[in-house]
């Protein structure tokens, strides 16, 4: 049984499922609104939701894609017998996570999320070339218009109270200098690129895209702000097998086997830039003919 942990309407998700229905593979798929209650039955724990029942031993394969396993905590009047359980629950809870992430698994949800400053200085030791980089709390010392400012955080969404007026936090160019100080932020050297890659790793192998959007002044800075009327070029790409060899050894540290990576081309150099475990790669399997969603399923 194939156990996948994704939300609700996670497009990427249903697309792989489609193809485990033709492969006739067995699934349950975990939304992120669901609570278990952890049971044992004949000495076999299992775990069970409104919607979802399995048996630990039930599952053969996972694929953490977004959200996560939720528990429900039972509560005691006595304080102090509430704090002894409560430490109870969380180490069963965490017997049942850890059973799971040991099965044959695409990411895992102790990991999911990476802290992009340490993976930057990781990148660097496996011998990754990393655009220069700091944190500051002001513009003192950087160079205007060679200096872009992004967000430290992994998620770059910011939701409004009433879920109607999302904002998007985009890569930007420093053009001017602040006269107070702010909250620290990340700053990095602007690097004049031929094209960015692309690049979906699943355990040791690679399949890049290269996407040629410094030809338009709105997605030069940064790809996300997509131009509809006049797309980016994309293609297959190729990466250096040194390159590869580098990033693969930086998954491994990491303790990741499967991400989006994205990279830099400039003159004869290739510059990393991050990793998300769980980012998008729809684009990258359509536009270059990969079935990334096949190969996900297959592997699981």
């Amino acid at each position: 049984m194939i156990l996948i942990i994704s939300n609700n309407n996670d497009k990427t998700t249903t697309e792989v499922i489609k193809w485990l229905f033709v492969m006739k593979k067995k699934f349950i798929r975990v939304h992120e609104d669901e609570v278990f209650e952890i049971k044992v039955d004949k000495k076999n724990v299992f775990v069970k939701s409104y919607r979802n029942q399995f048996f630990l031993d039930e599952i053969t394969s996972v694929w953490y894609r977004r959200g996560g396993i939720k528990f429900k905590r039972l509560q005691y009047g006595n304080k102090s017998i509430n704090i002894h359980m409560n430490e109870a629950q969380h180490w069963l809870e965490d017997y049942v996570i850890k059973t799971l992430e040991s099965k044959k698994h695409i990411n895992k949800q102790s990991n999911s999320h990476v802290n992009k400053l340490l993976v930057l200085e990781q990148a660097q030791k496996v011998g990754l070339d990393v655009p220069f980089h700091f944190l500051a709390d002001n513009t003192d010392e950087l160079i205007l218009n060679n200096t872009i400012t992004k967000s430290i955080t992994g998620n770059v969404l910011l939701e409004s109270l009433n879920k109607n007026s999302n904002g998007i936090m985009y890569t930007a160019i420093v053009d001017k200098q602040e006269k107070e100080n702010f909250f620290i932020s990340f700053f990095q050297e602007k690097i004049e690129k031929d094209f960015e890659i692309r690049s979906f790793y699943l355990n040791g192998k690679f399949w890049s895209m290269a996407i040629f959007s410094q030809n338009d002044d709105k997605t030069k800075i940064d790809l996300r702000r997509y131009n509809l009327r006049k797309p980016n070029r994309n293609i297959r790409y190729n990466l250096p097998q040194s390159i590869e060899k580098k990033i693969h050894r930086l998954m491994g540290d990491l303790d990741l086997n499967c991400g989006s990576i994205d990279l830099l081309k400039s003159d004869d150099q290739f510059y990393f830039l991050e990793i998300n475990p769980i980012g998008q790669f729809g684009n990258v399997s359509a536009d270059c003919n990969y079935y990334l969603e096949k190969e996900i399923a297959d592997y699981l």
